[in-house]
C-alpha cells in the first residue's frame, strides 16, 4: 500500500490497488438518498446524475457499508469536512477496499456552494487529469465572499477564470469555497442537516500544519440508502 497527500488539503488517504468494488445496483437505488447517520447528528444527500461514474461509485460504498464508522479525519471550521479515509475504521485492516482513481466529471452548472458534497484527490503535480479518490470525500461548509473577495479568487486562485454572476450571488449570501470550482469534482449535495455539518465543522482540532484532525474523534456512525422524501 502507499499513501498519498491530499494536495488542498494535505490529509493523508489510503489509496488500495483492488479493483472497483462490484457491488450491483439496481435501479431503485438511483431513486434513493445518502443518509449519513454521524456522531453529531444526520446529513442526508442527494446524488446528481451527471457525474454518473462518481454516484454510482458512493453507492457501492454506501452499500458494502464501507463508511461505516469512518472518521471525519480533517475538518476545517468555514472550509469543510472530510472523510473516506478507511485506516480511520476501528477494524480498518477487514475494511472493504476502495477501487482505483475516479476520472473527473467537471460539470459547468457545480461548484462549491455550501452544503455540496466533493470527491478528494492528489494534487496537480501527479495527478494532472485531476482524477478524484475512490473513497474519501468532503462536504463544503464555506464562508460568504464580498465581490472584492471573490475578484481576488478569480485572479489568484482560478487564474482569470471569471465565475458565473448567479456563482457569485449565492457565494456572498450562503457561502462556499469558490476557489475550488472546476478542480475537484462535485457530485451531490446535503439536502437536509446542515446544521450538522456546520457542528462538525466546528469542533476542535489539531489545527493547521497539525492535520486539522478533530481532537475527539467525530464518525459516521452508519451510512445507507433511504427513500427520497421530496
Amino acid at each position: 500500500m502507499k499513501y498519498y497527500f491530499f494536495y488542498f488539503l494535505g490529509s493523508i488517504s489510503l489509496l488500495a490497488c483492488s479493483p472497483r468494488l462490484s457491488e450491483k445496483l439496481s435501479a431503485a437505488d438511483y431513486n434513493k438518498d445518502v443518509l449519513l447517520q454521524t456522531s453529531k447528528g444526520d446529513i442526508r444527500i442527494r446524488l446528481n446524475d451527471a457525474t454518473p461514474l462518481h454516484r454510482d461509485n458512493f453507492l457501492r460504498l454506501v452499500k458494502t457499508g464501507f463508511y461505516d464508522s469512518i472518521q471525519f479525519h480533517r475538518v476545517i471550521n468555514q472550509f469543510m469536512i472530510q472523510a473516506g479515509n478507511p485506516a480511520t475504521r476501528p477494524d480498518s485492516a477487514r475494511a472493504p477496499k476502495p477501487g482505483p482513481l475516479i476520472p473527473a466529471e467537471f460539470r459547468a452548472e457545480l461548484f462549491h456552494r455550501k452544503g455540496v458534497l466533493a470527491a478528494a484527490r492528489t494534487g496537480d503535480d501527479v495527478n494532472p487529469t485531476k482524477a478524484s479518490s475512490s473513497s474519501q470525500f468532503y462536504i463544503v461548509q464555506g464562508r460568504t465572499f464580498t465581490d472584492a473577495a471573490l475578484d481576488s479568487v478569480e485572479i489568484h486562485r482560478l487564474k482569470g477564470r471569471k465565475l458565473p454572476d448567479a456563482h457569485r450571488e449565492i457565494y456572498k449570501t450562503s457561502g462556499g469555497a469558490p476557489h475550488l470550482d472546476q478542480n475537484y469534482t462535485i457530485f451531490g449535495e446535503v439536502v437536509e442537516g446542515l446544521p450538522v455539518v456546520d457542528s462538525i465543522a466546528s469542533v476542535p482540532t489539531t489545527g493547521t500544519g497539525k492535520g486539522d484532525r478533530p481532537l475527539n474523534p467525530v464518525y459516521i456512525k452508519k451510512a445507507r440508502l433511504i427513500k427520497r422524501s421530496g
